[in-house]
């Protein structure tokens, strides 16, 4: 997907920008036999319904890492725009953990304004309230450990209740900020995203996680398309997988 420069800042940028690319990432967290899953992606619905190019599946790419879908029992969820939380149902198994505050804003009374509904897709909340019906939802308030080595970061500002993950790797610990920050010029340039509830939630995020990675270089973005190029890959993979826990080429 591209996007004009301008389009990504809020009171920055350019005209004379060019175009942007924007990926769309989802993460696996292995540690021996366990994998977490960090956001779900979108499928054939969100791909029709917006009009974004979907080049494969995301959860079907896992199995080009040896990951049976069916297997996973625990996936985090960033938040609930259509990006993110699409693909519920190919996950049979999996209990979606997500923040409180963020299953309200994506259900209450802010639905009815069209601007701060807009990336959330009906059938994809509604996929969600089911998977609490099925008891297959736990609920977090604020900040939480997860795992030992995984935290739960409650930080808002791009929607109500959107949670970063902080986790320890190899190399130390690694902020998955997902749209805390869409792009790393976002933090660099003080120039928020303008799909944003909070300003000031999502300005004071940025610190925060900041302060939290072990170093700038362990700030991952969530839709950055330097990410792919600054980090090494999987080798033998169709899909580009990034493997945050080695350090950075570039």
């Amino acid at each position: 997907m591209q996007r004009r420069g301008p389009e990504n800042f809020i009171l920055g940028g350019d005209e004379h920008d060019g175009v942007v690319n924007m990926d769309f990432f989802i993460w696996v967290i292995r540690d021996g036999d366990q994998v977490i899953l960090v956001d779900t992606g979108f499928g054939e619905r969100g791909s029709t319904a917006r009009g974004r190019p979907l080049e494969c599946c995301p959860i079907a790419a896992l199995r080009q890492l040896d990951i049976d879908p069916d297997q996973i029992r625990d996936v985090i969820l960033t938040h609930l725009h259509w990006d993110h939380a699409g693909n519920l149902d190919k996950l049979p198994n999996a209990t979606f953990h997500l923040q409180d505050a963020e299953a309200a804003f994506a259900t209450g009374r802010c639905m009815c304004q069209p601007i701060l509904r807009r990336a959330f897709a009906v059938e994809d909340v509604c996929d969600f309230v089911r998977r609490v019906y099925d008891d297959r939802v736990v609920f977090h308030e604020g900040d939480d450990t997860f795992a030992p080595g995984i935290e739960l970061l409650l930080i808002g500002g791009h929607t109500r209740g959107l949670q970063a993950v902080r986790v320890h790797t190899a190399r130390g610990w690694v902020i998955l900020a997902s749209d805390a920050a869409h792009y790393y010029d976002n933090v660099t340039r003080r120039l928020p995203f303008p799909v944003v509830v909070d300003v000031a939630a999502m300005l004071a995020g940025h610190a925060r996680l900041l302060k939290l990675a072990d170093s700038p270089d362990h700030f991952v973005p969530g839709h950055d398309p330097q990410v792919l190029e600054r980090y090494p890959r999987v080798a033998g993979t169709k899909a580009a997988i990034a493997v945050l826990h080695e350090a950075p080429t570039s």
